[in-house]
């Protein structure tokens, strides 16, 4: 009866032994062997694995980049102006070894890396205008950043795959300034604005005045022209009136000069008969 007892036991010993001896590692995990704390053996691989029972235990790290949010931190540009930096940062555990030696814990580097990542920040924007780090040049000075890091980085087995700045913002008090200066900026613009406008819209009734005198001027020599060629023709056809018929030419002329003399207005004139005015019909034939 002791005998299967002890049978028994054994079985259960031995089982015990064996399920603490076994571990698995799944693809998103790796890991170290650590026998009283110390290092034993860096596993790397999923599957099933093997460890002493009860003097050799497992630590596992993920394999995963790692994300984590930075404190939004107040730097200083080149150009002396504050900003308020919302920045994130991801990593990735490299050397599971020298991350257990150096840190330990994920926490434990996030604190280290915290430090790390904002005194570059400091320094590489410190170098740089406000300008340039809102601008496209962000990415160039973010690489800047990630490889300061990495270059401490990598002392903690991690490798440190991506720093971005997810909100770059002004003190209230900066913000105020700069919009106030927006707004004096815009003033200024529209007062240039305004004039340059005048100044065209001047220039533009210079020329339309300028072409309105140069048509007027067209337009009266023209007239001038049409007139005197409308005067030579009439004296022309005058002429060859005279030429045909001296006598009707010679009456036409007295009629006018009456005309001009006696107006429209009622005018009356007297005369002698000897007068030259009635010439014309004391010696017409057809007379009374």
């Amino acid at each position: 009866m002791m005998n299967k007892t002890f049978f028994t036991l054994f079985i259960i010993a031995l089982a015990f032994l064996g399920l603490n001896s076994l571990f698995t590692m799944n693809e998103r995990q790796q890991g170290l062997v650590l026998q009283f704390g110390e290092p034993k053996r860096v596993i790397q691989s999923s599957g099933l694995h093997f460890k002493l029972p009860l003097i050799q235990n497992v630590v596992r790290y993920d394999v995963r980049i790692l994300e984590y949010d930075l404190p939004i931190e107040e730097v200083i540009a080149v150009d002396k102006k504050r900003m308020l930096i919302d920045s994130f940062t991801r990593f990735k555990i490299i050397d599971p070894l020298e991350f257990y030696k150096t840190v330990g814990t994920e926490s434990s580097v996030r604190n280290r890396l915290n430090s790390n990542v904002i005194s570059s920040l400091r320094r590489v924007v410190g170098r740089v205008t406000l300008e340039e780090l809102l601008s496209e040049e962000r990415s160039k000075i973010m690489e800047d950043i990630k490889v300061e890091v990495n270059n401490e980085a990598s002392r903690f087995g991690i490798e440190v795959v991506d720093i971005r700045i997810r909100r770059a913002d002004l003190p209230e008090a900066n913000s105020q300034a700069i919009y106030e200066r927006m707004i004096s900026e815009r003033v200024r613009e529209a007062k240039e604005f305004r004039a340059k406008g005048s100044e065209i819209a001047q220039k533009i009734r210079a020329e339309a005045d300028k072409e309105r005198t140069v048509i007027l001027a067209e337009a009266t020599k023209k007239s001038e022209i049409l007139k005197g060629e409308g005067e030579s023709e009439s004296v022309n056809i005058y002429a060859n009136a005279f030429k045909q018929d001296p006598d009707f030419y010679s009456f036409y002329r007295s009629m006018q000069a009456y005309g001009n003399v006696l107006g429209e207005d009622g005018t009356t004139m007297i005369l002698s008969p000897d007068s030259e005015f009635l010439e014309f019909f004391n010696n017409s034939k057809g007379g009374r």
